[in-house]
């Protein structure tokens, strides 16, 4: 049986020569052994026959050559590229090379775990089995393809081509029946979007108590598709609106006269209040504001702030722009984070497992920076964020409490707001829902 080779004839003279042997490759193994690491998703042989030719009345052999094989690996975690060539059957000199001249466009490190990689050998003559490292490609993006190829001097050069792709401003709604995050994605909406869409409804919207089955978004955002129509990257949301109970919420991407931009609702009020009622994405209370019996000390006591389940190590953020006043170890509190806003405000943030680097007593943040992680140190039965405002150093319930407004827009600035607002509304008004848009494809 042939597998993975080519024919082509050979010179026979007066005296029989000895021919080449027949090179046999496994297609389970390509001719060389798969690394232990990256795994194989394909591999492909080409073959063929070059014909018969008659040189002064010679007889004619058949002689075996094979053409390159192209291997498509995955990258496993824990994958080098430099280890995965070399499994593969290059040389660890080679591999060094291809990847010296790899950087000058990519760095190698940058690899992530399931990205596809497509390596070609090229069989050696000798008969042995054995196959030479030719190049490899890949597509570090949704943009980019990467081709490193071997030249006839042996060395290795590297070139990136841009993929097409297509811009478009698209619809999307839906109605939710169990959570935002089901719906959304059911409407086909990114990741990238949807994110977009919790941080801008969270400064009016509790996802908790707030959201009820019936209520209904739509969102007006750019997107990047390829040759294929798959979309491959997100762009900014233009507009966004979600409906709660009947009550109908409206916010339109704007470009201040001082360069902001910013999400600002009909009125031309910035969607930004002072503080975040909530410091963490997909916080839910496990614990209110008022008195309660305490879970370690056994006995009733105000509890001063609000408490949120969240995982070990997730991500904090500072409710507002502020200056932090404290960042250490603080009493039953644990590892203890306070952050001063102005106008009297403050906010702090217990229990957690660590600081966010740089962040320190003088340091300036901003609202939404990463400032902390949740964990459970201090008195404190589980990993969770104990989160408090204070006014005039005094905490204060931070579900109840009136939050000071952000930006608004007046005079000509506001005129300005309102023609870019109904100039968005008719280009929303002439596109394609996403839904009906895939229905039609």
């Amino acid at each position: 049986m042939e597998t993975g080779r080519i024919v082509r004839r050979g010179i026979l003279g007066l005296a029989l020569l000895t021919a080449t042997a027949l090179l046999f490759i496994d297609p389970g193994t390509g001719g060389h052994i798969q690394g232990a690491g990256a795994a194989l998703v394909d591999s492909a042989y080409s073959k063929t026959n070059l014909g018969a030719s008659t040189l002064n009345g010679d007889s004619l052999l058949e002689e075996e050559v094979l053409l390159p094989m192209v291997r498509l690996l995955a990258v496993e975690p824990g994958d080098t590229l430099a280890q995965i060539l070399i499994d593969e059957g290059a040389e660890a000199g080679e591999a060094h090379a291809a990847i010296g001249a790899l950087r000058k466009m990519f760095n190698p490190r940058d690899l992530r775990s399931g990205q596809q990689i497509e390596v070609t050998f090229q069989p050696t003559p000798d008969g042995l089995g054995g196959a030479r490292f030719m190049g490899l490609s890949f597509e570090p993006d949704y943009a980019r393809k990467i081709d490193l190829t071997r030249g006839e001097n042996g060395g290795f050069s590297v070139t990136e081509s841009q993929k097409p792709l297509s811009h478009e401003i698209v619809r999307a709604e839906g109605r939710i029946d169990s959570s935002l995050y089901d719906a959304a994605i059911k409407a086909g909406i990114g990741h990238n979007v949807l994110s977009t869409m919790v941080r801008v409804l969270s400064y009016d919207v509790d996802f908790q108590r707030d959201i009820q089955e019936g209520d209904s978004f739509q969102v007006f955002y750019e997107r990047w598709t390829d040759e294929k129509g798959n979309a491959v990257k997100d762009g900014d949301i233009y507009y966004l609106s979600m409906t709660l109970s009947g009550k109908p919420l409206h916010y339109y991407r704007f470009k201040a006269a001082d360069g902001l931009v910013d999400y600002f609702n009909d009125k031309g009020e910035s969607v930004k209040k002072a503080l975040l009622r909530t410091p963490a994405d997909g916080a839910r209370i496990t614990s209110k504001f008022g008195s309660r019996r305490h879970p370690i000390l056994g006995y009733s006591r105000m509890h001063k702030g609000i408490d949120f389940g969240l995982p070990h190590g997730a991500p904090i953020q500072a409710a507002g722009d502020g200056v932090v006043e404290m960042a250490g170890v603080n009493k039953g509190y644990g590892n203890y984070l306070r952050i001063r806003h102005g106008n009297g405000f403050s906010t702090a943030y217990a229990h957690l497992s660590g600081f966010a680097k740089g962040v320190r007593a003088g340091k300036r943040v901003s609202q939404g920076q990463v400032v902390g992680y949740v964990g459970s140190t201090g008195l404190s039965t589980g990993p969770h964020l104990h989160y408090e405002v204070m006014v005039n150093n005094s905490q204060v319930n931070p579900l109840s409490i009136k939050m000071p407004s952000g930006r608004k827009l007046a005079g000509k600035e506001l005129d300005i707001f309102h023609q870019a607002r109904r100039e968005t509304e008719r280009k929303m008004a002439d596109a394609a829902v996403l839904g009906k848009m895939a229905a039609a494809q």
